[in-house]
């Protein structure tokens, strides 16, 4: 047994998560499949939290990570020209179909965040911002402010004036009976009084996630966020999508997650997948928001010369091989054979999701309530059986799988049947 857990314990602090009652240390990995310090292998269905987006040791990127080392160039600020982060940002200024959109690169998704939300507060010259309901947008002091979900907020100072909307809750009892339409119209009045009652003139903008990932997957109906920049832009607030696990063609159903609601935001954060396991983050915003600030700034970092070769090489490769589409067929036979399976399996209390995003939500089958203990029985099943899989929701109830989009059919029905294996056997432990 390796020494490394109670190492980890000693320098590592407390609040810092691991998953499994004896975690795993990854050494390898290759294709869609990695390898523990034991030797077992396991079919990845979670990505490093929806990072490594296509896959491990995929020899574009490592090709393209090798040259630039090559150069003997690993970093030189933002303070020179830099080729690879220019080439990456007219990508995705173009992808973003934001006009005249400009790029800056971070690090991380909550760097991206915290820049995004500075933008927006120097642009309306306010602090007051809108957010979601059961969101996440990081670990920052500003983006705990925006984040609705207790278990990760340590204090309730902030730095902004915050009203949370409606607009990811269905399963609450005064929305679980309306349509798509009627939830929308709810929705928007709700907004509507938000801005007549909770605040003054000038909120800066809402910031939301196309679907919520620390949330349990959790989404607004589609339209929901067109029908809200319609209000929106009647007072000029601002509108950014947190595309940091959406983005890339992940829902299958489009490139950026916010598409899927026909309409084009002010805005848009991005990190995870872009890198496929190198750190970037970023924004991409409208070339007036992006060069309002007076003051200087720079990332030391941020795009530096190594993460650019790969985040380019990993676009490309999504772009080239057409993975949005691969995520829309794989995500279906995913979804679709969970939505087929869920009336013999009582634990289920429901299964969403678009494309290569997607969740199972357990539930005690004799009361309906949230079951976080199902959810952990889950984790300990798959991992035996060669799945690594994710967890969260608000009550920590919730199965979350994000798996590589070079995902393949075969693999797709492989983690499916372990998926439902594990199930069956949940579901019949909870039965007795």
């Amino acid at each position: 047994m390796s020494d490394l857990l109670p190492r980890h314990r000693a320098v590592m602090p407390s609040w810092l998560s691991l998953y499994y009652d004896e975690p795993i240390e990854i050494v390898r990995g290759k294709g869609n499949r990695v390898v523990d310090a034991e030797g077992h292998t396991y079919l990845d269905f979670f990505a490093g939290i929806l990072t490594n987006m296509i896959g491990y040791d995929v020899p574009e990127v490592r090709e393209a990570v090798e040259r630039q080392l090559a150069t003997g160039i690993v970093h030189t600020s933002t303070l020179y020209l830099l080729r690879a982060q220019v080439e990456l940002a007219e990508k995705i200024a173009r992808l973003s179909g934001i006009e005249n959109a400009k790029v800056f690169f971070t690090n991380s998704g909550t760097e991206a965040n915290e820049t995004a939300l500075l933008l927006a507060t120097y642009a309306r010259r306010s602090d007051q911002v809108l957010a979601m309901r059961q969101s996440y947008h990081g670990r920052g002091f500003g983006t705990l402010s925006v984040t609705s979900n207790r278990s990760w907020k340590n204090n309730s100072l902030s730095p902004f004036n915050v009203h949370f909307l409606h607009g990811a809750d269905r399963h609450l009892p005064q929305f679980s009976g309306l349509s798509d339409a009627d939830y929308i119209k709810v929705c928007v009045e709700d907004l509507r009084h938000v801005l007549v009652t909770a605040v003054s003139n000038d909120v800066a903008a809402l910031i939301a996630e196309p679907i919520q990932g620390v949330g349990g997957f959790t989404m607004a109906p589609d339209g929901l966020f067109r029908a809200y920049k319609e209000v929106l832009d009647e007072e000029g607030i601002l509108f950014i999508s947190d595309e940091v696990q959406t983005g890339w063609g992940r829902t299958g159903s489009a490139f950026f997650g916010i598409q899927n609601h026909q309409m084009t935001p002010d805005m848009m954060t991005f990190a995870k997948g872009l890198g496929n396991g190198f750190a970037v983050g970023g924004v991409v915003a409208r070339g007036d928001l992006m060069d309002a600030p007076h003051a200087l700034g720079l990332a030391t970092f941020g795009g530096n010369p190594v993460s650019m070769a790969a985040a380019n090489a990993t676009l490309d490769y999504v772009l080239d091989h057409d993975l949005q589409s691969r995520a829309a067929v794989t995500g279906a036979i995913l979804i679709g054979g969970l939505r087929e399976a869920m009336g013999r399996l009582p634990v289920v209390g429901d299964v969403r999701g678009k494309g290569l995003m997607f969740a199972v939500e357990l539930v005690d089958p004799a009361t309906g309530a949230p079951a976080p203990e199902l959810a952990a029985r889950f984790m300990a099943e798959t991992k035996k059986l060669g799945l690594l899989a994710g967890k969260g929701g608000i009550y920590g109830n919730v199965l979350r799988m994000a798996p590589p989009l070079t995902l393949t059919d075969e693999e797709a029905r492989e983690g499916l049947g372990i998926i439902l294996t594990a199930l069956g056997t949940i579901n019949e432990e909870a039965g007795r």
